[in-house]
């Protein structure tokens, strides 16, 4: 049996301001909502946020609970950092080319997950 990524869900203790980074900074369009829930597509899979508030959820982690990464175009890297930036993102490490082959930079959003955005170079 294959299994297929249908979405990963990011639990949110701020869903409002976390959406909104999502939506308007990262420009990912809402493909689904429901209160307290959040689909949006991003691109062949969809990056679902919902409110942290179910029993099972626990404690938010003191430190990144998922890495997303988004491919993008090479030229387009360093246009999303100064985008990032403009928008006040937490940066984690700066526009670099690593020794793998991809041009890679790192932040994080709202609810301290780490976001990358990378190209194939």
């Amino acid at each position: 049996m294959r299994l297929t990524l249908a979405h990963a869900v990011l639990l949110c203790r701020h869903l409002d301001g976390t959406a909104t980074f999502y939506r308007e900074t990262l420009g990912l369009p809402v493909a689904w909502e429901l209160p307290g829930w959040l689909e949006l597509d991003a691109g062949g899979t969809r990056v679902s946020l919902r409110r942290r508030d179910r029993p099972y959820d626990g404690e938010a982690p003191a430190g990144a609970g998922v890495q997303l990464a988004f491919r993008v175009e090479p030229e387009e890297v360093d246009a999303w950092h100064e985008r990032l930036l403009r928008a006040g993102a937490e940066m984690l490490q700066a526009p670099a080319t690593t020794d793998y082959g991809h041009r890679t930079l790192f932040f994080k959003d709202p609810e301290g997950n780490v976001v990358e955005i990378y190209a194939e170079v």
